[in-house]
């Protein structure tokens, strides 16, 4: 037999794969560029971070002068609730007494308007010789009765805040008791000599 033929296989290898290193200078630029962008990533993300804990800190100031503000409010807020609840409480009961004080007032008035009333109707000029004993008598009791309404209205307002309505006036009585009444029935009694007396000095005197 004749021999098998030898087959030969070329094996092509590219000048590259042979050349490890054909520039070292590219090389070496390459590398530093490579450092370069680290770098400058590195320092890019340093400034971020910078850039936020900056920004950290302005929101722990602000925070801080928020609280600082609220602590603020909450003392104001106390204060002012408890002096304005006072305030309120004794408004209202001011208010009550002063409610209370207006109902006595338009009480009193009406009383004194009464009795004044009484007193200007009374006109001593008309009496007549005859009633003039009993109209003598007549108005001394309305003016006594109203002196006693007053009397006892001035002294009851005197320990309250209108008591500057009366001008200061005191409880007392025009003419009260035995020797009022005494006076008035003598005043009564003798009225008419007084006046024929009177009458018969003025004739003399004129003559």
């Amino acid at each position: 037999m004749p021999p098998a033929p030898e087959h030969t296989h070329h094996i092509k290898i590219r000048s590259t794969q042979l050349e490890m290193n054909p520039n070292p200078a590219a090389s070496a630029r390459q590398g530093e560029d490579n450092v370069e962008g680290k770098l400058r990533a590195a320092e890019e993300q340093l400034q971020q971070l910078e850039q936020q804990r900056e920004e950290l800190e302005r929101q722990k100031r602000e925070v801080e002068s928020l609280n600082v503000r609220k602590r603020e409010f909450i003392g104001a807020q106390a204060e002012l609730t408890d002096k304005m609840s006072a305030t309120v409480t004794r408004i209202d009961r001011e208010v009550i007494d002063m409610k209370q004080e207006i109902e006595e007032l338009e009480q009193c008035r009406a009383c004194l308007a009464s009795h004044l009333g009484k007193l200007e109707k009374i006109n001593p000029d008309s009496w007549n010789r005859d009633s003039l004993a009993t109209n003598i008598e007549r108005a001394m009791t309305v003016a006594e009765h109203a002196d006693d309404e007053f009397s006892q209205a001035a002294d009851y307002f005197s320990r309250t805040r209108s008591a500057n309505i009366f001008n200061g006036a005191k409880a007392r009585r025009i003419l009260s008791g035995d020797f009022g009444r005494q006076f008035r029935n003598g005043l009564a009694f003798n009225l008419p000599v007084i006046i024929l007396g009177g009458i018969a000095l003025i004739a003399y005197l004129v003559k």
